[in-house]
């Protein structure tokens, strides 16, 4: 026996204290058979998109066209609402009259209005462009 081996317990000793233990059986892999196929186009979509290849730039280029198309759409939306207050006042005269507080409608509606309709507009914007990627990231997986 070397000075390396003292210690550790000698080969039939190791065997009966292990026991069942030393005899393991083999691991086994186990894969599912649905995942390789559908995984296969993900795999391949994924590729394209990071090799910026001619499908990737046209899958990035159509998720841009959504997310700018909703962002135009709001934005005219808020265009529109907001040049129709002025009008509106300059054509019914008789809203002027009316105050609150002591201060005209139209400064309040002017002045304060705009500011929760923005927010809410911002509000939209982000659930379209989150449902915009949602749906691309499902288009890619599957």
């Amino acid at each position: 026996m070397s000075r390396h081996d003292a210690g550790k317990p000698e080969q039939p000793a190791r065997e009966a204290w292990l026991g069942e233990q030393g005899s393991r059986p083999r691991r086994r892999r186990v894969v599912l058979a649905d995942s390789t196929k559908s995984r296969g186009k993900a795999l391949r979509t994924i590729i394209e998109l990071e090799e910026q290849t001619s499908v990737g730039e046209k899958l990035v280029r159509d998720l841009i066209r959504q997310q700018l198309k909703s962002a135009f759409g709001l934005a005219f939306a808020v265009l529109i609402g907001m040049c129709l207050l002025p009008i509106t006042f300059y054509l019914v005269p008789q809203i002027a009259d009316l105050k609150i507080l002591g201060i005209p409608i139209p400064w309040l509606v002017l002045g304060l209005a705009p500011f929760p309709v923005l927010y809410g507009v911002g509000w939209v914007f982000r659930r379209q462009a989150e449902r915009h990627e949602r749906d691309f990231v499902n288009m890619v997986d599957r």
